[in-house]
């Protein structure tokens, strides 16, 4: 049974805000009341008893997908991955184990949101080792205010995550400048480029910044253009709607209306063109 397929339950487009309200509603459960609906899907695969677990804790989604509004994208797409996180974790829960659902859903909202952001946060990933995902998720919380980490700061944020220093200052360089963007907008302004073509002024001559930056424009021009050409048109015009647009990114909402097809379905296009996209560009 796919119970995120199954489960009819509130979608975040449109209006968020009036999802927000839409969910807040949602009357939250006792102990006892969510101990008898979590057993009454376990042992007799209700799936009206699935669907209360589910709706009374989209609250919860809501207030983690807002943890990541900092990574640039769409609110309510962090809500619908976080969504579905919370259907997967609400079909693995065992409420004989003694644990609030609510705690161990927060895990697996968590995992889906963390991975839709590292997926699509850019087309190229830039996070695709344990170490690099540790320090995407953690680097700009933990440093204090814009400067430059200095020397011991590095040391200490290596340390405590884990990983090495020269994992730090490449994340850093990555993030350094800009909030987040997602593309380069095309334009010569500075603005124009993405947090990860960022390094240090001084190595701006060194042959390793010369290769990457050949590597660099030999993936948004060749490898881009390939990965976009093996879309059908309709997964195409989506992508570059939702991601190459120079103006404001189209919503799931507004691509559903214009195919004529539900907003999950055009979710479900995304990312499978996506996909298909890093494939191809692992391979350039």
């Amino acid at each position: 049974m796919n119970i995120a397929m199954d489960l009819p339950v509130p979608t975040a487009v449109g209006s968020l805000d009036g999802y927000i309200q839409t969910v807040n509603r949602f009357p939250l459960l006792s102990q006892e009341e969510e101990f008898a609906l979590a057993t009454r899907f376990r042992t007799e695969n209700d799936l009206d008893a699935a669907r209360e677990l589910v709706l009374s804790h989209l609250r919860v989604v809501v207030s983690v997908a807002r943890g990541f509004a900092g990574y640039g994208l769409p609110q309510a797409d962090l809500i619908q991955e976080g969504n579905i996180g919370l259907m997967k974790a609400v079909k693995h829960y065992d409420p004989d184990r003694g644990v609030r659902l609510v705690s161990f859903a927060l895990h697996w909202i968590r995992a889906e949101i963390h991975e839709f952001v590292v997926r699509n946060w850019r087309l190229v990933k830039i996070a695709t080792t344990k170490s690099q995902r540790k320090l995407f998720f953690n680097l700009r919380s933990m440093k204090q205010g814009l400067e430059q980490l200095k020397p011991q700061q590095i040391t200490e944020i290596a340390k405590q995550l884990n990983v090495s220093e020269h994992d730090v200052v490449e994340m850093e360089a990555r993030f350094a400048g800009h909030e987040i963007a997602l593309e380069p907008g095309g334009s010569d302004d500075d603005e124009s480029h993405a947090p990860i073509y960022y390094l240090p002024d001084s190595e701006e001559h060194e042959p390793l910044r010369i290769l990457e930056t050949v590597e660099r424009e030999r993936l948004q021009t060749s490898g881009l253009a390939r990965a976009l050409d093996g879309l059908d048109e309709r997964s195409r015009r989506i992508v570059k709607a939702r991601w190459l647009s120079e103006g404001d990114a189209a919503t799931l909402h507004e691509l559903a209306a214009e195919f004529n097809v539900s907003a999950e379905r055009i979710r479900q296009i995304e990312q499978k063109a996506l996909s298909k996209m890093h494939a191809v560009l692992a391979a350039v």
